[in-house]
């Protein structure tokens, strides 16, 4: 192998140097044209810019109402996910949930949702329960109880 016949890698590819006098072709304003804000050193204008105008986001009318900040948000766990971890006759409180990890958060509280079927006998003690829920607790002959 001799040194003419070393391939260039493309990764190796020499970025453009601009800035560098008129004679490197690219020298005096480095392509960045003439006067303006986008000539001038750190220059850098948001996407969302409109050049002055009231941009778009304040000229649409707002509408409707958000409640985010107070709203309830509730842990939910499905009863399929309670045949799972918890044996026959346990009873199950939301500390016990963050215990053995199948909630992450309790937020605002604990729903129990009626998603699959359960086949153990299990005091449940949550702050709510969807209806199809209670039906199935109370079926297989469990407690649903709210906090």
């Amino acid at each position: 192998m001799k040194l003419n016949e070393l391939a260039q890698s493309p990764e190796a590819k020499r970025k453009k140097i601009v800035g560098r006098g008129p004679g490197s072709g690219r020298g005096k304003t480095a392509t960045r044209g003439q006067k303006g804000q986008k000539s001038r050193s750190g220059a850098s204008i948001p996407a969302w810019f409109q050049g002055g105008q009231t941009p778009l986001y304040r000229r649409v009318p707002k509408r409707g109402f958000k409640n985010t900040k107070f709203r309830t948000e509730f842990a939910t766990i499905n009863l399929s996910d309670l045949n799972k971890f918890f044996n026959d006759g346990d009873i199950v409180t939301p500390e016990v949930l963050k215990e053995k990890g199948i909630i992450k958060k309790q937020l605002c509280g604990v729903k129990v949702l009626g998603n699959g079927e359960l086949e153990k006998k299990l005091t449940i003690k949550a702050n709510r329960f969807s209806s199809s829920a209670v039906t199935k607790i109370e079926s297989a002959g469990g407690k649903a109880e709210v906090i």
